[in-house]
């Protein structure tokens, strides 16, 4: 299927903040509450320890939910999550502050927004870089940025992760726990619960742009190929790999990552 970049209303900044926090707090709750990225970890550890790295910037990190997912689940494997360092171009500093107190020395964030595809020098050298569900939202310019940057910013190795793989059935299986996360999302919300309660509970516009952002996602994800086409030109001192995993309910998710060789 040909990957189209159809408009989604969380990367729009005329539609209104509550809306886009609601699409993003409900996101990172489906993830947590279906524990989606759980296949995740193996892969995940294993390209900590190829990469040696002890601290990973989180690019586009939203409101946080992958991280902290990340590293309560590698917590429960028995093992040493690595120090998760959040920035995002537009910054969710009161989520990130109540994550970091929940996984103290373990979470932290950059307060003020952070381009992806400019990473500061100060902040990116020597730190392993993760991308996860995020890497869609950018046209294939800005994505080969983003890996390039990584690549050419004394970073060890980078690490990207999307929900699913091309194709609009793959969003079904979010359908088990993105319904309720998004039902009590107001009641859970941290701000404008009044806004976040007209667009979910009285209205059908809260589920109507999560639908459709999450189907337009699914068509924005990029493929294997494609992905390894960004990086051809890098050469060959990053050693590239890519698969999939699965999670409850029939899910198909996949990783690409490259590490930077000694």
């Amino acid at each position: 299927m040909k990957r189209r970049h159809l408009f989604e209303f969380n990367d729009s900044p005329w539609a209104p903040a509550a809306l886009r926090e609601t699409v993003i707090e409900a996101l990172s709750r489906t993830l947590a509450w279906g524990r989606m990225l759980s296949g995740l970890v193996g892969p995940f550890r294993e390209f900590v320890a190829q990469t040696g790295a002890t601290e990973v910037l989180d690019l586009c990190a939203g409101a946080g939910g992958p991280a902290a997912i990340l590293a309560g689940e590698i917590a429960r494997a028995g093992a040493t999550p690595p120090r998760f360092l959040m920035t995002d171009l537009q910054p969710h500093p009161e989520a990130w502050a109540r994550l970091r107190a929940a996984h103290p020395g373990c979470i932290d964030f950059v307060s003020g927004p952070v381009d992806a595809t400019r990473i500061p020098e100060g902040l990116g050298a020597g730190r392993a870089r993760v991308v996860i569900n995020a890497l869609h939202h950018f046209r294939p310019g800005l994505a080969e940025a983003i890996l390039r940057g990584a690549c050419e910013g004394g970073s060890p190795g980078v690490f990207v992760a999307e929900g699913f793989e091309r194709s609009p059935l793959r969003f079904a299986p979010f359908a088990l726990a993105g319904l309720p996360a998004l039902a009590v999302n107001p009641l859970l919300s941290p701000r404008r619960r009044a806004e976040k309660a007209l667009y979910t509970w009285l209205t059908p516009v809260a589920l109507a742009v999560s639908t459709w952002d999450g189907l337009v996602s699914t068509l924005r994800v990029y493929t294997e190929a494609e992905l390894r086409a960004m990086v051809a030109p890098l050469g060959d001192a990053f050693t590239w790999t890519y698969g999939t995993y699965g999670f409850p309910g029939g899910g198909r998710p996949c990783y690409f990552y490259g590490v930077r060789r000694r």
